[in-house]
């Protein structure tokens, strides 16, 4: 018996999160960056936003399970649009 149940949904986020760190590292490679403020209001680099915004897409999906009955793929919108906004830079 397996400690963890290995599903489809399982994998594909795990491969996601290892496609964005690939890209992540080919920009940092390619395309080095100095840090930038951003609509957070303090100086970040792209991966401190990546971090950012996968923390905040945790517990928006943690606050969905919580308080929303309805389907996850709510919280994964809103997930995708608090993203898009972290990693806006003024």
């Amino acid at each position: 018996m397996a400690w963890m149940a290995w599903t489809w949904p399982t994998a594909a986020f795990f491969v996601i999160i290892a496609a964005i760190l690939g890209v992540m590292s080919y920009l940092a490679i390619r395309h080095p960056e100095t840090p930038r403020r951003g609509v957070l209001g303090i100086e970040t680099t792209r991966g401190d936003r990546l971090f950012i915004a996968l923390l905040a897409a945790a517990f928006v999906n943690l606050a969905w399970l919580a308080l929303v009955p309805v389907s996850q793929w709510g919280a994964l919108l809103a997930s995708l649009v608090l993203a898009a906004v972290i990693f806006r830079t003024v």
